[in-house]
């Protein structure tokens, strides 16, 4: 093979990108990763907490969970020498109309099955029981499906809306309810909306469908070893979660049979700036023959082109000589992540469960929290709480705010500003002096909102690219939000070339 020529390109180093190289390289061919930024990973990210006194633990300061349908994270985590695990079994809680409750058991991005249950009368009092009861007499077609909070109301009533499915939604897609797409954000639900004839039979039906236990995993030691592994394994290097190289069934060295894996190569702050097929830019790519293909020209930002016999792309933005303009992504919200270890051993019985998510304008006047959400991250994932007692002594929790709303001004918080959030949030008294570490990231434009138009886009110019030998899209542009949907796109645009 010639210089500067791959068996595969890859352009984009999110998850979404790794995943699609670590597929490819198992097949034994030569992978190029090509990643603009300084580091891999997307939103997957780990970082650290560092005490005065050196202790120190790894945390993840992105992504901290995936959702449980279906099984390719865990197969993946499980290629990769990483154990899946399930969190505390906890709820987490609720912030609206200046008052907390915990979310509602048997629902789906907090839209409840049965209103009329006791948890979800305390959320919404007894006039949204009633409104939200009329979902069983109101005719099937009687719905407004341009948008999830526009599905919600017309079924649910406002109550429902805004006190439950608000909080919820927009905090796990940083983006209001009429920004986001049913299809994209409830797969299945309008569907069994349909079939079921009411919505609270739908998100039974969708309920009854989902695995037992939380609708979320996690991985033991974060999330971000998922990234951590997959670099790992593409360079060939051993598996930091134990799987040894060399082996008929490593992750890290060989194929089954005992053949070698070649090492892929990942470069960072590698810009692509055009791409072309070999026959369009008079090179030859393809091995000749009857069955050659054209091949691909990557050209980066520093003029070296590389030449590649398939080519994934796991970014939005390159493909637009080859397949006309890409979909203009909604702008994302820019989310300040600030994350907290404390010495508060009043947290130990989890006055909260797992954490708060606050409706919009859903702050107690009287003591307003800038934040948008609260994780107790220590009372959600066991294994946490064990190394956060074992490397900083009993009493100390770890805390994750998320700061900034899709149209509004960030804040910048300080830590001390975050303290006080924390404090009212978990109903709690927490001084600034009962921090022993912190780290913050800022995230620009972080999870563009699914609108319906940008999805129905999207599926436009995929079909373009799978019209096109050798050449498959896939990331969260493509593939939606969240680990679960990326990873099992990404081994199927793998697959596909």
């Amino acid at each position: 093979m010639t210089p500067g020529r791959w068996d595969a390109v890859v352009v984009g180093g999110g998850v979404g990108g790794l995943t699609a190289a670590h597929a490819l390289r198992g097949r034994g061919l030569r992978v190029l990763v090509l990643e603009a930024a300084d580091r891999c990973g997307g939103p997957v990210r780990g970082g650290a907490l560092v005490r005065d006194d050196g202790a120190r633990l790894a945390v993840d300061v992105g992504a901290e969970s995936f959702a449980s349908r279906g099984t390719g994270v865990a197969d993946l985590a499980a290629e990769l020498g990483l154990d899946v695990v399930a969190p505390s079994g906890r709820s987490a809680w609720i912030q609206a109309g200046g008052r907390a409750f915990p979310i509602p058991a048997a629902g789906v991005l907090g839209i409840p099955a049965r209103p009329w249950a006791a948890d979800v009368r305390r959320a919404i009092g007894w006039p949204g029981v009633l409104r939200a009861s009329a979902d069983r007499l109101l005719p099937a077609g009687r719905v407004d499906a341009s948008d999830l909070g526009a599905l919600v109301r017309s079924r649910y009533g406002r109550r429902v809306t805004e006190r439950l499915v608000a909080p919820v939604a927009t905090g796990v897609h940083s983006a209001p309810l009429g920004a986001l797409d049913v299809d994209a954000v409830a797969p299945g639900l309008r569907a069994a909306l349909a079939r079921e004839g009411s919505l609270g039979g739908a998100v039974a039906s969708l309920r009854a469908l989902a695995p037992a236990g939380s609708a979320v995993r996690g991985v033991d030691g974060g999330v971000h070893r998922l990234v951590d592994e997959l670099l790992a394994v593409l360079s060939g290097g051993t598996v930091v979660g134990g799987t040894v190289s060399g082996g008929t069934e490593s992750a890290g060295g060989t194929v089954a049979g005992g053949t070698p894996l070649p090492p892929a190569e990942v470069r960072t702050g590698a810009r692509v700036v055009g791409i072309s097929s070999g026959i369009a830019s008079g090179i030859s790519v393809g091995d000749g023959g009857s069955g050659e293909r054209s091949g691909w020209v990557v050209r980066l930002a520093d003029g070296a082109p590389v030449l590649a016999d398939r080519l994934v792309v796991a970014t939005a933005g390159v493909t637009d000589g080859l397949l006309g303009p890409a979909p203009r992504r909604p702008a994302g919200s820019d989310v300040r992540l600030v994350t907290l270890l404390l010495h508060a051993p009043a947290l130990d019985a989890a006055p909260r469960g797992t954490g708060v998510l606050v409706a919009p304008g859903g702050s107690d006047p009287g003591r307003p929290a800038g934040a948008k959400a609260l994780t107790h991250a220590t009372a959600k994932w066991p294994w946490l709480a064990a190394r956060v007692a074992g490397v900083f002594g009993p009493g100390r929790h770890v805390v994750r705010l998320s700061y900034g709303r899709l149209g509004e001004r960030t804040p910048e918080p300080t830590v001390a500003q975050a303290a006080r959030d924390a404090s009212v949030l978990l109903g709690v008294p927490l001084a600034e002096a009962a921090v022993e570490a912190s780290d913050a990231v800022r995230w620009a434009g972080t999870l563009p909102p699914p609108t319906p138009a940008y999805r129905a886009a999207v599926a436009e110019h995929a079909a373009r690219a799978e019209a096109v030998a050798g050449l498959a899209l896939t990331g969260s542009w493509v593939a939606g939000t969240g680990l679960a949907a990326v990873v099992g796109h990404a081994r199927a645009a793998a697959a596909a070339v």
